[in-house]
């Protein structure tokens, strides 16, 4: 009932929509003498923030029309390179004729499948671009996969990502954000487990709920303070017509957004005071960073019933990965099993949702990881975002990896046996504590 009572109100209020549009555009007519008033400009920009907060936002564009390399602006284009279901495998491929023929190392960037779209990654993706051949899982609204599709759950995904991985080929490393570190270093084991020709080159997990005993956040907490059947009976509803997906279960977006939005009331609430104060003002660029912002934040996506409810059980109430239990369709997932692939783990001193240690404790899992391929990283500074996005993903996060991904591939070109190459916990050690983090004596990034 929940996602029809969401549809009900979103159609009663076009009406009003449709009245508020007609009498701001009547306000802001050029030839309105009033139209420069400050009566005029208040009920002008009332009449933009009842819009911006009663619209529905659709999905965003990546919008990635060019990067710089090499002092030159190379165009980027988008190409769906694989089709699946419930997701598309999306290349951005660098214009060969200006930027040449380039070996750099290819990334299957693994976006988080937990209300948001794949664009919420547009950051990640402009910074790693210039020097990586970059592939990013681009998730379906599962409102528009229609029921003959079939299912999707935690199981589905992970075959995706394995399938992916073969897909791309030897050399490929995985990023995971967020919420996919689970999936993708259970991918991972089996891969190893199975001994498989191809297996990720490195697998980066940035913010995941790898263990969440580990210092719980609100999040954590709630999804252990509630049993499983009430998520289920308060959380999930039905996708009405006229969706490509009606009738199939979903947890819809728009309470994963009222979650996000609860979590800090107040700060959306100052934002939008800001924005009516900004648009009475004129000011320009604060009104433009606000709605580039929120266009991003506001636009959700359903999950499935199945994929949501058996993260919740697998991931934040049994915790069967960190404690050895974990089986993929009769398979175990014993992290132990991996060899082959390097494992980097970073955290946001400040992450609200994934806690401190809950990412690192991966590197527990993989015993059989050489210690100078495993590597954890805590950036002081910033949440759960800021991981992956802003200043400090450019400037500090986003070269860390790029230099760990480059060092993996040397290693394995030479078969790793050249001492001339310093290690990747080595050279960590030999660099300059700018950020005021120290390094232990296993090579581990801490406060």
């Amino acid at each position: 009932m929940n996602y029809h009572a969401y549809e009900l109100a979103h159609a009663m209020l076009s009406p009003m929509r449709m009245g508020v549009e007609t009498f701001k555009a009547g306000i802001n007519f050029p030839f309105n003498p009033f139209s420069r008033t400050p009566l005029a400009r208040s009920m002008s920009a009332a009449c933009e923030l009842f819009e911006n907060v009663t619209r529905r936002y659709g999905k965003p564009h990546f919008g990635i029309q060019s990067v710089k390399m090499g002092g030159l602006d190379v165009p980027i284009h988008e190409e769906i390179v694989l089709r699946k279901p419930f997701c598309n495998l999306l290349h951005f491929d660098r214009d060969r004729a200006i930027a040449g023929d380039r070996y750099d190392p290819k990334v299957l960037l693994v976006a988080p499948m937990s209300g948001h779209y794949a664009t919420l990654l547009r950051g990640t993706v402009e910074a790693m671009l210039p020097e990586h051949n970059l592939y990013i899982t681009d998730w379906v609204d599962a409102r528009e996969v229609p029921m003959f599709e079939g299912h999707f759950d935690l199981d589905d995904f992970i075959d995706y990502i394995i399938e992916f991985v073969n897909y791309l080929g030897p050399n490929t490393h995985i990023i995971a954000v967020c919420q996919p570190a689970v999936p993708a270093l259970a991918a991972t084991a089996i891969m190893a487990a199975r001994d498989s020709a191809i297996q990720p080159a490195s697998l980066t997990m940035m913010g995941g709920p790898i263990d969440t005993r580990r210092n719980p956040t609100v999040v954590n907490k709630l999804a252990m303070e509630r049993p499983l059947s009430w998520f289920a009976n308060n959380v999930i509803s039905t996708v009405p017509f006229p969706h490509a997906g009606m009738m199939r279960r979903v947890y819809p977006g728009f309470m994963q957004l009222t979650g996000f939005m609860t979590m800090n009331l107040e700060k959306h609430m100052k934002a939008h005071r800001d924005l009516f104060s900004n648009l009475v003002k004129g000011d320009c660029d604060s009104v433009k960073q606000h709605q580039t912002f929120y266009d991003e934040y506001m636009a959700v996506m359903d999950l499935t019933e199945e994929f949501y409810l058996q993260t919740v059980k697998t991931v934040f109430q049994d915790h069967l990965l960190p404690d050895g239990k974990m089986m993929h369709r009769g398979e175990k997932v014993d992290c132990s099993a991996i060899r082959k692939t390097a494992i980097i783990s970073v955290e946001g001193e400040r992450d609200d949702i994934c806690g401190l240690g809950q990412t690192k404790a991966a590197l527990d899992l993989c015993t059989n990881v050489p210690a100078d391929e495993k590597y954890h990283y805590v950036q002081s500074g910033v949440g759960h975002y800021g991981v992956f996005n802003g200043t400090r993903w450019r400037t500090e996060i986003q070269p860390r990896i790029r230099e760990m991904i480059r060092t993996v591939n040397y290693k394995r070109l030479i078969g790793g046996d050249d001492t001339r190459m310093p290690s990747p916990v080595a050279k960590l050690k030999a660099e300059p504590e700018a950020d005021g983090l120290k390094v232990d004596a296993e090579g581990m990034r801490v406060n």
